[in-house]
C-alpha cells in the first residue's frame, strides 16, 4: 500500500516537472520517497520469506516456528496482541535438560569445594529424591555482607527442576583419610552390633565394637571407627567367643 502511493505520487510529481509546474527539488523528494518504499517492501519480503511465507499466494496469518527446542522462559507478547516489526523479540526459549544450581558457600567451606567435583542437590518440593551434579564454576568474588561466594553446579534436570526453585546442596570434599581393614571372619555379628578381637598383650583380647564400612576385594571388611590403623586383631572372631564361652 505505501509502495502503490509513493509510486503514485513520483510519477504524478514526473509529469508536473515535465510541464514545469515543481521545482526539481520536489521531483527529487518525491523519488527518494518512492525509493525507501521500495527497500521496505525488499526488506519486508525477505523476512516473510525467512519465516516461511509463500510471497505469491500471502496471507494474512504467518506461522513462526522456533529455530530451537525448549521451554518458554519469558514472554513478551499476549494472546491477540499487536507486535510492531518483525524484529520484536516476542518469546524467550531455555534448554532445561541441563540447569545451573547456584549456591551460597561460606568462605571458611571454600577451601573443600573444587571445580570438577560433584554435590548432590536436594530440591525442597521433592526432599526425597537425591541428583548429582558437577561443580563447573566458582565465584572469584565473596558478597561483603553475607561472605559467601557462588558456586555453580550443573545437574541433568529430568523434568522436576523449575527456575526459582530453591535445594540444598551437600559437597563431597576430597579429604584423605584412613581406614583399617580386617578379614571378614574377624567381625562378630552380636546383639545388632560390630565386634572384633584386639590383642591385649600377654595373649590376652579385649572385645571391641567397631563400625564395620564397606565390604572390599579378597572377603576384606572396611572398619570406619573402633580400631586404628596396625591394630593387631583376632582373624576368627567367632572361634575365639567359642572358646571364651567355653
Amino acid at each position: 500500500m505505501r509502495c502503490s502511493l509513493a509510486r503514485t505520487q513520483l510519477d504524478r510529481a514526473k509529469d508536473l516537472y515535465a510541464h514545469g509546474a515543481i521545482a526539481l527539488n520536489d521531483l527529487q523528494v518525491a523519488q527518494d520517497a518512492e525509493d525507501k518504499a521500495q527497500v521496505d517492501v525488499e526488506t519486508t519480503s525477505e523476512h516473510l520469506r525467512l519465516l516461511g511465507s509463500d510471497l505469491e499466494h500471502p496471507t494474512g496469518i504467518v506461522d513462526i516456528v522456533a529455530p530451537v527446542s525448549g521451554v518458554i522462559a519469558e514472554q513478551q507478547v499476549t494472546n491477540a496482541g499487536g507486535v510492531q516489526g518483525l524484529g520484536t523479540n516476542l518469546f524467550t526459549i531455555s534448554d532445561l535438560s541441563y540447569i545451573w544450581v547456584l549456591c551460597d558457600v561460606h568462605e571458611n567451606d571454600l577451601p573443600s569445594v573444587r571445580l570438577g567435583e560433584t554435590a548432590d542437590i536436594r530440591l525442597n518440593a521433592f526432599p526425597g529424591q537425591v541428583f548429582r551434579g558437577t561443580i563447573n564454576n566458582i565465584s572469584a568474588i565473596l558478597d561483603p555482607n553475607i561472605r559467601t561466594a557462588k558456586v555453580r553446579i550443573e545437574v541433568r534436570n529430568p523434568g522436576l527442576m523449575r527456575i526459582g526453585m530453591f535445594v540444598t546442596a551437600t559437597f563431597h570434599g576430597m579429604t584423605e583419610e584412613k581406614h583399617a581393614t580386617v578379614p571378614a571372619s574377624a567381625i562378630l555379628h552380636l546383639q545388632d552390633r560390630d565386634w572384633v578381637f584386639v590383642s591385649a598383650g600377654s595373649g590376652r583380647f579385649r572385645r571391641t565394637e567397631v563400625v564395620a564400612g564397606e565390604m572390599l576385594p579378597g572377603n576384606i571388611q572396611e572398619i570406619v571407627s573402633g580400631i586404628q590403623t596396625g591394630q593387631q586383631v583376632v582373624n576368627d572372631a567367632l572361634a575365639l567367643e567359642n572358646t571364651v564361652e567355653q
